[in-house]
C-alpha cells in the first residue's frame, strides 16, 4: 500500500500530523508513506524514519521568482516527483485550495482514493472549496485536537481503531549530537516568542520563573528583532540566562530536544519539545488549550487557557514538579 500525505505547513501543524505515519504502519507494516511539505519543514519530517520519501514544496519562494528559469525548472521537477508514483491513498489534512491542488495533481492507482476533511475545526483556516478535490471527505468534531484530527481521518479511511497514544516517530536525543553553542550540562529553554502579542506571557512572570529555576541555565532563543529585544531584557534580569544566536529551524528543534525543561507559549517549538517527551510546560494565554495541548505524557504540563493566563506561582510549581520527576 502506497500512501501520500499532503501537509505543507505550518511548523506545529506538520508536527501534529506525524503520528498518522506510525498509525498507518501499525495497521499495515508493509505500507510506504511519502509526504509533501514546505521546504522549511523537510528536516523535521525526515527525523521520522518511518517516512519513506519527503517531497519538498516551496510555493512562497517559487511565487516570487516565476520569471527565473531555475525556479521554473524546480517547479517542473516538483510535479515530476509528485507524479512519479501512483498511490492507493492521498490524504490532505490541511484543507486548503493549494493543498487540494497538490492532491489533484497526485496520481492514484485504479480504485485509489483522495481523502480530506469534510469540515474545519473551530478557528481553523479550512477552505471548504477544497472538497472538490476529494473522492471522500471525512467529518471531524468542531473541537478535535490538532493531533487527533489527522489520525481520525486516516483511521476512518483505512478502517482501523485508534487505541494507542500518538507516536510522533521522533528519535531520542544522542549524547554526542549537541551543537557547539549548546551547554554540556542540563538547561531550561524558554520559548517566549510568538507572532501574536496576545499569546505572550508577561515578562515579569518569565523573570520570576527564571529566578526560581536558578542555578539551572536558561537559554533564550528568538526569531525576530522584537523577540531578540525581549530575550535581551529577560537576560538582563536573569544572571542564569543566555540569549542565543538566531538559530536555523533544525537547530531550534535540537534545542527543544536536548533540554532538561522546556517552557513555552502556544507555539510550534513548544509543541516540538512535547512531542520529543522533553519535560515541557505549555502556557496558554490567549489560545484554546483543547486544540494543541500536550495530552500524551505525564512529562507535559499544560497551564492556562483562552483569557485565563497562568500566573508565575503556578508555573514555578509545575516546572519544579517536572524537574523532580525527571
Amino acid at each position: 500500500m502506497k500512501i501520500l500525505l499532503v501537509r505543507v505547513s505550518s511548523l506545529g501543524d506538520v508536527l501534529h500530523n506525524l503520528p498518522m505515519v506510525a498509525d498507518i504502519l501499525r495497521h499495515d507494516p508493509a505500507a510506504q508513506v511519502d509526504w509533501v511539505v514546505e521546504e522549511g519543514y523537510v528536516g523535521l519530517v525526515r527525523l521520522n524514519p518511518m517516512v519513506r520519501k519527503v517531497i519538498p514544496f516551496a510555493l512562497r519562494r517559487w511565487r516570487k521568482g516565476l520569471g527565473d528559469a531555475a525556479v521554473r525548472a524546480e517547479l517542473r521537477g516538483f510535479w515530476r516527483e509528485l507524479r512519479a508514483e501512483a498511490y492507493d491513498y492521498v490524504f490532505d489534512t490541511q484543507g486548503l485550495i493549494k493543498t487540494g491542488l497538490i492532491m489533484a495533481a497526485a496520481r492514484v492507482r485504479p480504485g485509489g482514493q483522495k481523502i480530506g476533511l469534510a469540515n474545519g475545526t473551530e478557528d481553523s483556516g479550512y477552505e471548504g472549496v477544497s472538497r472538490i478535490f476529494h473522492t471522500r471527505s471525512i467529518p471531524v468534531a468542531p473541537r478535535t485536537h490538532a493531533v487527533a484530527r489527522g489520525r481520525q481521518v486516516a483511521a476512518a479511511a483505512l478502517g482501523y481503531a485508534l487505541d494507542t497514544p500518538p507516536d510522533f516517530g521522533l528519535p531520542a536525543p544522542a549524547a554526542d549530537g549537541r551543537p557547539t553553542w549548546m551547554p554540556e550540562g542540563p538547561y531550561a529553554v524558554f520559548f517566549h516568542g510568538t507572532a501574536r502579542d496576545a499569546k505572550k506571557w508577561p515578562q515579569r512572570d518569565w523573570i520570576a520563573l527564571g529566578q526560581a529555576l536558578a542555578p539551572l541555565t536558561v537559554l533564550l532563543p528568538w526569531g525576530s528583532p522584537r523577540e531578540k529585544s525581549d530575550a535581551e531584557a529577560l537576560a538582563a534580569a536573569l544572571p542564569n540566562a543566555r540569549v542565543l544566536p538566531r538559530l536555523p529551524m533544525m537547530e531550534a528543534v535540537a534545542l527543544a530536544r536536548h533540554a532538561a525543561l522546556a517552557v513555552g507559549v502556544d507555539t510550534g517549538l513548544t509543541h516540538i519539545a512535547a512531542a520529543f517527551l522533553t519535560p515541557t510546560l505549555e502556557l496558554y494565554v490567549d489560545s484554546p488549550r483543547w486544540k494543541t495541548e500536550g495530552n500524551w505524557s505525564p512529562r507535559i504540563v499544560n497551564l492556562g487557557d483562552t483569557g485565563a493566563a497562568p500566573d508565575a506561582a503556578q508555573a514555578i510549581a509545575a516546572a519544579r514538579g517536572l524537574l523532580e520527576r525527571t
